[in-house]
């Protein structure tokens, strides 16, 4: 699997990260975050130049890692301050250090070319850190591909047979999808309205409805790492006014950062953001513990699959539907995307897409222009209008504009 490397990708929780040493591998580079003195979360390279020990082992001395091994001494920019036995510090002592950016509650690092470093590539999740929302979060281990997570979060049928009991009901299965693909933007909006659906308990036990809802789903997703769900739900028939206020709906915003750890592992960081019982511990806990049973089947089914992936023979296609548009969206755009890194263009998932070999997938239903560009498509087939150059209009999460941010500096 090809990883898009010039991209921001989270290492973790704001709160995670303190003065502690922390380890994390983010694409597949072994890192050790802490936070300095000044408040400044730092990244390094979690290897000593020396015999290799990982410094995240070590120990923390005022802003400088201590290795436990031999003692080779670091600073926040990976220089290395000390050696033992002589005064004299090799020139080539120091390890990577890399940039580090803490926004809407998320550290994110940059694991690629130092001198593409562009903290404005960031995507946003304002309702983490806004003090209109209540959030509960956490993160969960993948022992699979980062692809399959993307897969999984931008075909929502599943939660009809997955998680039913908790967030899925029928309607979530039956109620037809529009894809939309912002190529200028780098945005795949997916968008499923349910009209007169059943309430599921996770917003019934939270919200106090009863009987059947409006609820809507409305996905934005950032390649590569920052996936967004707009979830609306009020009493049937209840619709946002016409000026736009929604006093009568009830608003959750739920965040996926989909890291990569390894070739075969991912870091599965989630969080649900909620505009409604704001001071209410009960409705936290249980939107916190039933959020987290759902990620857990997300990651038992994943994993599964993972092992069925690495077990078949290459060349094995798969059959996609309409409800698959937006993740095939996403696997052109991240090929793309590595491609621009000078990596290869495989299939994201570990199965060939519906571009791979120059001939369609076996069921592929997305149309791709002669550039191999996808068109956007709606169920059914019917393909969506677009503005003037093909880009669909952009959505802006929240509403809310990217806000400047400094990045460290890297040592590299």
């Amino acid at each position: 699997m090809t990883f898009v490397r010039n991209q921001w990708y989270v290492a973790a929780y704001a709160a995670e990260v303190g003065r502690s040493l922390l380890a994390r591998t983010i694409l597949g580079e072994p890192l050790v975050l802490y936070r300095a003195r000044s408040g400044q979360p730092v990244a390094l390279a979690d290897r000593c130049v020396h015999r290799h020990y990982p410094l995240s082992a070590s120990q923390l001395d005022g802003d400088t890692i201590v290795c436990g091994y031999h003692g080779f001494s670091y600073g926040t920019d990976g220089r290395c301050v000390a050696v033992p036995g002589q005064q004299r510090i090799p020139r080539t002592a120091r390890v990577s250090a890399y940039p580090v950016v803490e926004q809407d509650s998320f550290v994110w690092v940059w694991i690629g070319e130092p001198d593409r470093v562009d903290p404005g590539l960031i995507p946003r999740a304002p309702w983490l850190a806004d003090k209109g929302y209540t959030t509960v979060h956490g993160m969960e281990p993948l022992a699979a591909r980062y692809g399959l997570l993307v897969d999984n979060l931008l075909d929502l049928s599943h939660e009809t047979y997955l998680h039913g009991g908790y967030i899925g009901t029928p309607e979530v299965a039956d109620t037809p999808i529009t894809t939309e693909v912002d190529e200028d933007h780098r945005v795949i909006h997916v968008k499923r309205r349910m009209d007169d659906a059943a309430c599921p308990p996770f917003y019934s036990r939270s919200t106090g409805l009863s009987g059947r809802i409006v609820r809507w789903q409305d996905i934005e997703y950032h390649p590569p790492c920052l996936y967004l769900l707009h979830s609306r739900v009020a009493p049937a028939g209840v619709l946002p006014r016409p000026d736009g206020t929604d006093p009568d709906g009830f608003h959750v915003e739920v965040v996926y950062a989909i890291t990569p750890s390894t070739e075969t592992s991912t870091y599965d960081f989630w969080a649900v953001a909620r505009d409604f019982a704001l001071g209410d511990p009960e409705v936290s806990a249980f939107l916190r513990e039933s959020n987290r049973t759902v990620v857990l089947q997300d990651v038992a089914a994943l994993n599964t699959l993972e092992r069925v992936i690495a077990a078949e023979p290459p060349g094995v296609q798969e059959l996609s539907i309409n409800i698959d548009t937006g993740g095939l969206a996403a696997r052109r755009m991240l090929a793309r995307m590595a491609a621009e890194d000078g990596g290869a263009v495989p299939g994201e998932s570990g199965q060939p897409t519906a571009r791979e070999g120059g001939r369609p997938a076996a069921g592929a239903t997305t149309p791709a222009t002669a550039a191999g560009a996808a068109t956007p498509v709606a169920a059914g087939g019917a393909a969506i209008p677009v503005t003037a150059g093909g880009a669909a209009t952009p959505v802006a999460a929240g509403g809310a504009a990217p806000a400047p941010v400094a990045a460290q500096a890297a040592a590299r």
